[in-house]
């Protein structure tokens, strides 16, 4: 009979328990408000060969030059539509870095557990920064190899499957949500990617530092495809009006890498490390919002005498308002 009671007062517990985790999720939604928010920032793509070059030289960087990129956005219910397009101010000197364009296209939603991810990057020109170490030609006052017709590309597509039903990206990310309280949840993020640099004028390496009777010195396109999963565990820290997210990730993907050279090509299969890193940071009422969004995502191609690393960074600031739909007046 005591064991009787105190069966039943443990569930009663749990029953308890458990109303008050459904009464009391960790949350806000506003998708029955209407968000207008504008944003401003940049996005790089640099990228860096690895190899033992002549001269003492072990890296190669090449970087493009960057533009600011202005947004105008609008959320309501389930529609969501953002107008991105890039300000007449370049942040670097032409004179070093060159011009450069380049195009982003993205489409996010959430399923029910998940969040995926679609994305799109093309950049065309680069520079070989502080080639003059090497090149004569150049010097201090214009240390870099302009490159004009070096392009990168990059497809991705991305799902995070959270652990937890109580995390949500959309109030994560801060704009038709927000949390109340901190939380956090393991994840897994399936990754699928297409990706790689091109030179359409010649080669990508300097060909006074290569030895150009080895074929992969004479490379003027590096590409890959590879498909992974990168488990990791995802934050949510808020106190008071101030919250801040963290997502790490570290995981591996199989990829199938290609090199061509002077219209020859060569093809491999290996596997390839990837590392899955975005921190967010602001303040966030149910009338406004101001956020920090950062996102790292670096990809990787080694062959047996070279290897190819880029990363894609994005950086921008948020800030919006979250307004009362207007009620009909009745007549």
């Amino acid at each position: 009979m005591k064991q009787f009671l105190v069966l039943i007062l443990l569930s009663i517990n749990s029953i308890g328990f458990s109303q008050d985790s459904l009464d009391s999720v960790p949350y806000n939604s506003y998708r029955n408000k209407i968000v207008l928010y504008s944003d401003l920032g940049f996005s790089s793509a640099p990228f860096t060969i690895r190899s033992d070059f002549d001269n003492n030289v072990n890296s190669l960087k090449y970087r493009h030059n960057q533009r600011l990129i202005m947004g105008l956005g609008f959320a309501y219910k389930w529609a969501a539509l953002r107008i991105g397009f890039g300000l007449p101010v370049l942040l670097r000197p032409v004179s070093r870095f060159g011009p450069s364009n380049y195009l982003d296209l993205g489409f996010k939603f959430n399923f029910r557990q998940t969040f995926w991810d679609f994305d799109f990057r093309n950049y065309n020109g680069y520079v070989l920064k502080d080639a003059y170490q090497w090149n004569d030609t150049l010097n201090s006052l214009s240390p870099n190899a302009k490159m004009p017709r070096t392009r990168s590309t990059s497809f991705s597509v991305n799902t995070w499957y959270f652990r937890s039903k109580d995390f949500r990206m959309n109030s994560v990310l801060g704009k038709v949500g927000d949390y109340n309280k901190s939380h956090g949840t393991w994840y897994f993020k399936g990754t699928l990617n297409l990706f790689g640099s091109t030179n359409d004028e010649g080669g990508l390496l300097p060909v006074g530092l290569v030895d150009t009777t080895q074929n992969i010195n004479r490379v003027s396109t590096i590409t890959a495809l590879d498909i992974g999963i990168v488990p990791g565990y995802a934050y949510v820290y808020r106190w008071e009006n101030w919250q801040a997210a963290g997502f790490g990730g570290l995981g591996g993907v199989l990829q199938s890498k290609f090199f061509a050279a002077e219209g020859q090509g060569r093809g491999f299969l290996g596997l390839a490390p990837r590392l899955d890193l975005r921190f967010i940071i602001g303040y966030s009422k149910a009338k406004y919002f101001l956020w920090l969004h950062t996102n790292f995502d670096v990809k990787s191609i080694r062959f047996r005498d070279l290897s190819y690393q880029q990363t894609y960074n994005t950086i921008r600031l948020i800030a919006g308002m979250r307004l009362d739909k207007r009620e009909k007046k009745k007549e």
